[in-house]
């Protein structure tokens, strides 16, 4: 079983969907996605904290997970302790995208637009990575939007493409499908560098705000106390399907770069990522029960 603690449609769906396919292929023994949104991600955590230690239930986290050890008070479980990490996945840049019918081709234009009249921009929750990053995005740009949190990005994009909400910063995998097809419109993207996949598209900080950044990424974990033949099978299964040359066309042209560490690797790197986000929760006082 491969959780998915977001609604169907967004990028750690996607990659679930794709990965499952993978292990089919390599074990012959079928995969089903569950996907489990609400609650911040904390349902679908949860749910594979609380399961067997047998390597046959795996969750896709992003740094909502990371992002929830500071904000929330109160977790059910605890967010390194109860889990045993197989590989980082993949990271990426998010994307600053907006219906295609909304009035603004760049950040600039946007800046300018929220000076002048309300506007509303989209999350796939409170809390989580795409919330944090937008509202670091409106603090440095000096302008306020009205905050619309969904259970997941794959509620948002139909909202978002009809116009109800003028803008979601959210991973690129998630929205690319709907950027193709000409529904959205990314105006920048949130890494240091442009994507290679969007050569075209500048980032935020060479558009008018200076020095903002931010990345997402995916990760793969299991319940903890997993035997560790298990997790190396699952991590070396999962690093070789991430080389294969349709998962690496799926993400990179979604700009987003696989990665496929070791299990040590990967959970210092969640513990890096639960430091690093603390940070900022803190200083900005942010907190939910």
């Amino acid at each position: 079983r491969f959780i998915v603690p977001t609604a169907t449609g967004g990028g750690s769906d996607l990659i679930a969907r794709a990965l499952g396919q993978k292990y089919f292929q390599a074990w012959g023994q079928q995969v089903v996605v569950d996907n489990r949104p609400g609650a911040g991600m904390t349902i679908g955590i949860d749910l594979t904290a609380k399961a067997p230690p047998d390597g046959h239930t795996l969750i896709i986290v992003n740094p909502s997970h990371a992002i929830n050890a500071t904000l929330m008070s109160k977790l059910p479980y605890d967010p390194v302790r109860d889990f045993d990490a197989i590989t980082v996945i993949a990271t990426q840049a998010y994307a600053v995208v907006v219906p295609q019918s909304f009035p603004v081709k760049n950040i600039k234009e946007l800046i300018a637009l929220a000076k002048a009249k309300p506007l509303s921009y989209a999350s796939s929750g409170p809390g989580s990575a795409s919330h944090l990053a937008t509202e670091m995005f409106t603090g440095m740009a000096g302008i306020q939007m009205t905050h619309v949190p969904y259970k997941g990005t794959g509620a948002v994009i139909p909202d978002l493409i009809s116009g109800r909400v003028q803008l979601m910063i959210n991973p690129l995998l998630a929205v690319i499908g709907a950027v193709e097809t000409g529904r959205l419109r990314v105006i920048a993207v949130t890494s240091a560098k442009r994507v290679s996949s969007l050569p075209e598209v500048p980032t935020v900080a060479e558009s008018g705000v200076p020095g903002y950044e931010a990345t997402s990424w995916y990760m793969l974990l299991v319940p903890g106390r997993t035997p560790a033949a298990i997790v190396a099978k699952l991590n070396a299964e999962t690093v070789k399907s991430l080389k294969a040359n349709d998962m690496v066309g799926m993400l990179a042209r979604a700009g987003t770069d696989p990665l496929g560490n070791t299990p040590h690797e990967a959970m210092e790197f969640l513990k890096v990522e639960i430091a690093r986000w603390g940070k900022v929760i803190k200083q900005a006082g942010i907190k939910i029960e």
